[in-house]
């Protein structure tokens, strides 16, 4: 059954968003329209990206509802799966016979697990024998942004690799009403153009994009030309063309080929060896071209939409980057991007389609607040809860009042000391946003190689983020708007700014990482620019006076926060991953609610050695 038909309304609906079998799975639970929980999978079983059927965050979703599966009254999927199989078919046919080796791969994988969604997902459910939904991709990506955004009406822009055969569209919503007026299809694609040079500067796809994204600023945009005048024709609107002999996804195993190699001098680089000033330059250029295509697209959105707000979703729509550059030179009064804006946020999206068109039920909105709650609707612990799994872990635990353990986590942070924060209930989305997060003091001009090297053991030149009171953002960054979702990059102020010397001026690439560029220089990227969370009392109470007891003791109302994971590991969920996270890096303290751990308090594991880091380096 597709979300376009409208049956009579039900007096109370609890829809199952899925999102499943690609990558990064979820689930999402909406009762009579308010978002209760949303999760990803990956968070449970701990595999980085976990494209499997979300047992373990469907039955979460349940149990935070306080529900069974037979309480459920839809269960809704994120895409058109027999539609993605037409796109594969169409494609191979397309190019055959060169595409062979890819489709004998793909086709048998489709044809016994793909093609039999509705089967496997009521299999998968226990037989669960309800109305069984599905919405395609881009509409889901399109719920998921306009209907839990803050706006009455608005623009919606979504972008990503590819869905069905849509790679991004724009429409409009509308109270409980939502339009896709216009999309752009396979095989052009700006999430795929990205993910070209992912995989060309040697980060992994579907994963290494933000590295590049990170990584840019240390280049200069030489190679913007050879991709406009090569790789892509860019019309006015912000659609455009991909050349195709250039890249390999459409009858290969690789994103790009032999001719993509000779424009660019050479081969990909090699998965963990020296980044060259090639790699940034390359970084630099696409960053720039992804950017001018956002702006172009943006334009024709509001000059067809006529809307002064404009909501996003899909994986470029974590491109914060250019979501800060959309939000000072766009046309847009105001941005919402949903934090989940990947494939997870896809489960999200598709349940609130479910309750708004199928079910045609309203939407209530309610000024200046979004209705994700800060983002944190998955898993959450009592304080008896934590005390239970640390006696378990056997660890050595202070255990204080909520207020005090808040002062002592101030103390420690103010002393440079690196702090692991879990409180509340975990986020959905790639982004730590107070509730699972490492801490640190931005002020210290050592505290992003050390949180990179010594705590999160992946590259030094991967930039750190700022969390920020947000009665303080505009003290701080040129920016004065809510950023809850840490999706805006702004510059940082020029009063906070230290002027470069001549002699700095004159370094390249990777040897600007160590100059400091401003007074909370482990947030400041070496373009001046930051990737801002705004925090507010409304929204994560502890957090926001976590800010106001550093601000207290230092004058400074900003910490260091970055996800609390290493790399290779999804964030963690539970007060067990939590702890085991902390004995296998050099965080000093951990907070858990209200529990303070001092690592020098800990017993000493085997399984906590030096040899366990080294295995995420080689992620």
């Amino acid at each position: 059954m597709t979300l376009a038909s409208r049956p009579s309304r039900p007096r109370s609906a609890c829809i199952l968003g899925i999102s499943a079998y690609y990558h990064d799975s979820a689930a999402a639970l909406v009762r009579d329209g308010e978002i209760v929980a949303a999760a990803q999978e990956e968070r449970f079983t701990r595999k980085k990206g976990d494209e499997r059927f979300p047992h373990h965050a469907v039955d979460f979703c349940l149990e935070q509802a306080g529900v069974t599966l037979a309480d459920v009254t839809h269960v809704a999927f994120y895409d058109k799966p027999l539609l993605k199989f037409d796109r594969i078919l169409e494609t191979y046919l397309g190019v055959a016979p060169r595409g062979l080796r890819s489709f004998l791969l793909a086709g048998p994988l489709w044809i016994k697990e793909k093609l039999y969604t509705d089967r496997d997902l009521r299999q998968q459910l226990g037989g669960w024998d309800g109305p069984l939904l599905y919405a395609q991709h881009h509409e889901s990506h399109a719920a998921s942004a306009f209907f839990p955004s803050p706006f009455e009406e608005a623009a919606v822009l979504t972008l990503d690799g590819v869905g069905e055969w849509a790679t991004a569209s724009y429409g409009v919503g509308r109270g409980h009403t939502l339009e896709l007026l216009k999309e752009m299809r396979w095989p052009d694609s700006l999430g795929l153009l990205y993910s070209a040079f992912t995989y060309y500067t040697g980060f992994k796809v579907n994963s290494g994009e933000y590295k590049v994204m990170g990584l840019a600023p240390y280049g200069e945009p030489r190679y913007v030309h050879a991709i406009l005048e090569h790789l892509i024709d860019l019309r006015e609107d912000g659609s455009f063309t991909m050349n195709q002999a250039y890249f390999g996804y459409l009858d290969g195993l690789t994103m790009t080929n032999g001719a993509f190699d000779r424009l660019f001098g050479g081969p990909p680089r090699v998965p963990e060896s020296p980044l060259t000033q090639r790699e940034m330059d390359l970084a630099r250029s696409v960053q720039v071209v992804t950017e001018e295509v956002m702006l172009r697209m943006a334009r024709t959105a509001h000059r067809e939409t006529g809307m002064e707000h404009l909501c996003l979703a899909g994986g470029v729509a974590l491109n914060c980057v250019g979501n800060g550059r959309l939000l000072r030179e766009g046309p847009f009064k105001r941005l919402w991007i949903q934090p989940a804006a990947g494939d997870a946020g896809g489960a999200l999206g598709v349940a609130l389609l479910a309750w708004h068109r199928h079910l045609d039920q309203p939407r209530t909105v309610v000024p200046g607040q979004d209705a994700m709650r800060g983002s944190y609707l998955g898993p959450g612990f009592t304080d008896d809860e934590i005390e239970i799994e640390l006696r378990r872990e056997g660890a050595v635990y202070e255990r204080l009042d909520r207020a005090s353990a808040i002062d002592a986590a101030a103390d420690l942070l103010a002393a440079e000391q690196v702090v692991g924060w879990f409180n509340g209930r975990m986020e959905f989305g790639p982004r730590a946003l107070g509730a699972r997060s490492i801490l640190g003091d931005p002020r210290s001009p050592r505290m992003q190689a050390q949180m990179n090297l010594k705590i999160k053991f992946r590259e030094g030149f991967r930039p750190f983020a700022p969390s920020v009171l947000r009665e303080r953002v505009a003290e701080w960054f040129e920016l004065d708007t809510d950023s809850p979702y840490m999706l805006i990059v702004a510059p940082v102020r020029d009063e906070r700014r230290i002027p470069m010397t001549a002699d700095e001026e004159q370094l390249w690439g990777i040897d600007k990482l160590n100059v400091p560029r401003s007074d909370i220089p482990a947030v400041t990227h070496v373009d001046y620019s930051a990737r801002i969370q705004t925090v507010t009392e409304a929204v994560n109470p502890d957090y926001h006076r976590l800010l106001r007891a550093f601000e207290a003791r230092t004058g400074c109302p900003v910490l260091v926060n970055t996800s609390f994971n290493v790399r290779g590991e999804p964030i963690v969920c539970t007060p067990r991953d939590a702890y085991r996270c902390f004995m296998r890096t050099h965080m000093d303290a951990l907070v858990l609610g209200s529990f303070l751990l001092r690592k020098v308090a800990q017993p000493t594991r085997e399984e906590d050695s030096d040899a366990w880091q080294r295995e995420f380096q080689l992620d």
